[in-house]
């Protein structure tokens, strides 16, 4: 070390490590910088679009990790550094990890698709995932649903995006589908008469489109009515039963039956079968 002469010493190693050293720093700094405006822009551009908070927090989250990833990776380089290798080493560690998390990866795409497609939104009422209650929030692995007798479920995206989704608050108005019977020998143009008054004397009946009644079916024991008005959504369960509830009373009152499945039944008396055995 003494033999060393201190301008070898600094022309051969300070000096170039030295530059080396404040390349990488540089290249590590201005490359921060960098990362925080680009990924500032993502977040306004995604917020812009007015896509989930969740979901916009989570990918610039990634994204700000990979870019660092890149710098630093730059950076090392600029030392010198084989990074090949250290490359090599970070995907085969993806790759495992992947593996390991086939499942949650599942979840977290059929997340993403969920948020940006949006086939619902909170507070709607949907049945999905095998699941039927109204959104109360959309992670990136799992939804929450509240069912209407006040039960939590929590429903793995991948199983909601694999299965139909059925939005039932989707669109402003529903038709409310009801069947009712009627015995065959009732008069078939009063009940009709009555349950287009029924329906006249609601005020949460839709005129447009207009209420359908129509004889649909001759039954085994019945002579079945179809009942189809159309409602605003947040009316339809109570004119369902209201409707019903309606219905069985006016019927009462005017003397119709609503007939109970039942079968004629037709045994020969003991006469009858040693005649015909005769």
């Amino acid at each position: 070390m003494d033999n060393i002469d201190p301008n070898t010493l600094l022309e051969t190693y300070i000096i170039p490590w030295g530059i080396k050293i404040a390349l990488a720093l540089i290249i590590f700094i201005v490359g921060r910088i960098v990362v925080g405006i680009l990924v500032g822009a993502v977040e306004k551009f995604m917020e812009r679009r007015r896509m989930d908070d969740v979901l916009v927090r989570f990918l610039s989250s990634i994204m700000r990790w990979v870019l660092l990833l890149f710098v630093v990776i730059a950076a090392l380089s600029q030392l010198g550094v084989d990074t090949t290798s250290l490359i090599a080493l970070l995907g085969a560690a993806g790759l495992a990890i992947g593996l390991a998390l086939q499942g949650s990866l599942s979840n977290f795409a059929a997340g993403v698709m969920l948020i940006v497609f949006r086939p619902f939104t909170k507070g709607d009422f949907v049945e999905a995932g095998g699941a039927m209650g109204v959104i109360e929030s959309i992670s990136i692995f799992t939804t929450t649903m509240t069912t209407p007798d006040n039960k939590e479920v929590i429903v793995p995206n991948g199983s909601i995006l694999s299965n139909n989704i059925t939005n039932y608050s989707a669109r402003d108005t529903r038709r409310v589908d009801m069947v009712f019977g009627i015995s065959y020998e009732d008069d078939i143009r009063k009940a009709k008469e009555i349950l287009e008054n029924i329906l006249a004397n609601d005020s949460r009946v839709l005129a447009d489109p207009a209420p359908v009644v129509a004889l649909g079916e001759l039954a085994d024991s019945s002579v079945n009515f179809l009942v189809r008005p159309w409602v605003k959504a947040a009316d339809y369960w109570a004119v369902l039963w209201d409707t019903n509830e309606a219905v069985k009373t006016r019927f009462d009152d005017e003397g119709i039956t609503i007939p109970f499945p039942q079968m004629n039944l037709h045994l020969p008396q003991p006469e009858e079968k040693e005649a015909e055995e005769a």
